[in-house]
């Protein structure tokens, strides 16, 4: 029924865990939490590409980046799509698959009967640890990579043959004259029965070609765009004049998507949250938890300790046992009690005999105090039948008591 005593004197911000420090972690826990939830929806979206690939963001040789701000600078509006729904767009496509391991199923499905190139594999790379980001060349990649990538659709078989820099020949009547290509020192061509071709080796074999009646476009040789082409002025101005070349009428830009590298942009119901028109519920629900977080800091103030449930001393035990009486409805039937105690200390205080019968008792009573009689208030406490009617006849008791020990 007892507590431990509160010490007031105990400052409640003194410690490591005062209020303010609290309030602090608190703070500091939400913005971290808040903070992971975010980057773990965004992980995905934010990642460079950096890692060597063969693909837009890349800085190896055998990566695209130069192309991309190549056609920058040069106002052709590139656009890096990380996901296949923004492919619908009527801009030319440009798909850098690593590998046949790649499904290009979905992305070709979304382009339709739009213009799109596809750029065969060709090298075999590790990453280059003293550089980040570059990569070093093994060997020529297996010809099986750079057929698979459009099986079983497009049929494609892959040739490789030494060349000595010359002008590759551009078979399409309609190609612009400053399509004028080098080609490598080791030239990879292709053939395939429905292959048109539009741009040939020296030893006849397609490099380019437009693949059944879609505007789909298969570069079999990717050191004439990638990185490593973009180091001579010459493979860089006709690789502008391609794009445009194989640009639909009226497009405004160009497309190059990483997500058949595996730098798509992920969709998570995590990420729905912090987009629109999700985002609205997201910060609602967040400002709720701050109004309810401060409510919860300043409402109802410091905290309260929890009184004794019986208090020390012995007027505490006075006033509870008071307290139950008067719950209980008894006060009335106090009046004989109070009598006999007032009685009892009248004998105490005068050393009357113990002895005495009641008639003797109260006729002694009687002559201690010839101004009130003891057997007229005393009557009054015993026949009382209210609360005050037993506090007046008892204040007449207590003063008939001080009146006879004066």
């Amino acid at each position: 029924m007892s507590d431990v005593g509160f010490h007031p004197s105990a400052s409640s911000s003194d410690g490591p865990f005062n209020a303010r420090m609290m309030l602090l972690v608190t703070a500091m826990g939400t913005f971290a939490f808040v903070a992971m939830l975010v980057l773990g929806a965004y992980a995905p979206d934010l990642r460079s590409g950096h890692n060597g690939g063969s693909h837009a963001l890349s800085n190896a040789a055998t990566g695209f980046s130069g192309l991309v701000r190549l056609s920058e600078a040069t106002g052709r509006n590139p656009t890096i799509v990380r996901s296949v729904p923004d492919l619908g767009s009527e801009d030319l496509a440009v798909i850098t698959p690593d590998d046949a391991t790649e499904d290009l199923t979905k992305i070709l499905q979304q382009r339709g009967s739009r213009a799109t190139l596809v750029v065969l594999p060709k090298w075999a790379t590790f990453p280059d640890k003293a550089h980040p980001g570059w990569v070093r060349v093994m060997q020529l990649d297996y010809p099986g990579m750079a057929e698979g990538v459009l099986a079983p659709d497009v049929k494609i078989k892959i040739a490789r043959a030494k060349t000595h820099g010359e002008l590759l020949r551009n078979v399409d009547p309609a190609a612009p004259p400053t399509v004028q290509f080098l080609a490598p020192a080791v030239v990879q061509s292709m053939s395939g029965p429905t292959l048109k071709p539009l741009i040939l080796a020296p030893n006849g074999g397609i490099v380019l070609a437009k693949a059944g009646n879609q505007p789909l476009y298969v570069l079999s040789e990717p050191d004439l765009i990638n990185n490593h082409g973009m180091g001579n002025e010459q493979q860089a101005r006709s690789a502008m004049a391609l794009l445009d070349y194989l640009n639909s009428t009226g497009a405004d830009g160009v497309l190059f998507d990483v997500t058949a590298n595996g730098l798509g942009r992920s969709q998570s119901p995590l990420k729905l949250a912090f987009d629109a028109p999700f985002l609205a519920v997201t910060l609602t629900i967040f400002a709720a938890m701050l109004l309810a977080g401060w409510q919860a800091l300043v409402r109802f103030g410091p905290v309260g300790h929890r009184q004794r449930a019986i208090a020390f001393g012995k007027a505490a035990l006075v006033d509870n046992s008071a307290a139950l009486i008067r719950k209980a409805g008894r006060e009335a039937s106090l009046g004989q009690r109070y009598v006999e105690v007032i009685r009892e200390r009248a004998m105490m205080l005068f050393r009357l005999p113990p002895t005495l019968d009641a008639q003797s008792l109260s006729s002694r009573l009687e002559e201690l105090n010839p101004n009130s009689s003891f057997a007229m208030v005393a009557n009054a406490a015993e026949q009382a039948r209210t609360r005050d009617e037993l506090v007046s006849a008892a204040k007449s008791l207590n003063q008939w008591l001080q009146e006879v020990q004066q």
